[in-house]
């Protein structure tokens, strides 16, 4: 009986601390958009809607494919889905990119479910949040291709450093606890394809800071060169 309600507890704190985090991602990109964003368009109603609505589809249709890496656990895989609401929040705001990454984490457990009790979900859906925020906030902020480039190395400069303590800090303890397994187990997984990975320090420094790294770059350079291709196509006037 002690260790349900620990667990019941556990899963309490996760959920509240979840909401909190995510309503907290919104109001800065609400602030961000009405006091630093000048040049975006108003744009609602159903159009607005649809766009926000088929870029968060796609990035969840690409969230289920996982490309597994050759020097992170298993746990950690690269997927694509920040490219289209990348391209969303460049087009229609940084707040809109937030709302898409949810939509697309809403979707993908909707056509999938959740493997890690949810807490995979949410730290896609936190550190992918901290890529695109900073990356539209910069480009809107005077848009051209070269505020599109310091937007999207400082996205991936933020989401390396956040993603990395926030696993180290929060995700990776969490996971252990809800799983009931110690963080020693974890780390072992670590170790099974990187004997250097020896404790979290070692896990966040070998694997999840190149594997942040990456996927900044990645979707980056995808980015750049699909959006203004697709531009005429997407976003008609």
């Amino acid at each position: 009986m002690k260790e349900l309600l620990e667990n019941i507890k556990d899963n309490v704190s996760f959920i509240l601390v979840s909401l909190l985090i995510v309503a907290g991602i919104i109001i800065v990109a609400a602030l961000a958009q009405k006091y630093l964003c000048k040049a975006i368009p108003r744009r609602r109603g159903a159009r607005y809607v649809a766009f926000v609505a088929m870029f968060g589809a796609i990035a969840a249709v690409l969230m289920l494919f996982e490309i597994p890496l050759f020097f992170a656990p298993s746990f950690y895989e690269l997927d694509l889905s920040e490219i289209p609401v990348l391209m969303c929040s460049f087009y229609l705001g940084p707040v809109s990119g937030v709302v898409c990454e949810l939509l697309k984490i809403v979707i993908k457990l909707l056509l999938k479910g959740t493997s890690t009790m949810f807490v995979g979900d949410f730290a896609n859906f936190v550190v992918g949040c901290t890529f695109v925020l900073p990356a539209s906030i910069i480009y809107h902020v005077k848009k051209s291709k070269k505020s599109a480039i310091i937007g999207m190395g400082s996205g991936t400069a933020v989401m390396t450093v956040f993603g990395s303590l926030f696993n180290a800090v929060y995700l990776l303890p969490k996971f252990a606890s809800i799983f009931g397994m110690p963080l020693d187990a974890i780390i072992g997984m670590g170790t099974q394809v990187n004997s250097a990975i020896n404790s979290v320090s070692t896990l966040i420094l070998f694997a999840v800071v190149p594997f942040n790294l990456l996927k900044g770059i990645v979707v980056s350079v995808a980015t750049f060169f699909l959006y203004k291709r697709l531009e005429p196509i997407f976003f008609r006037k």
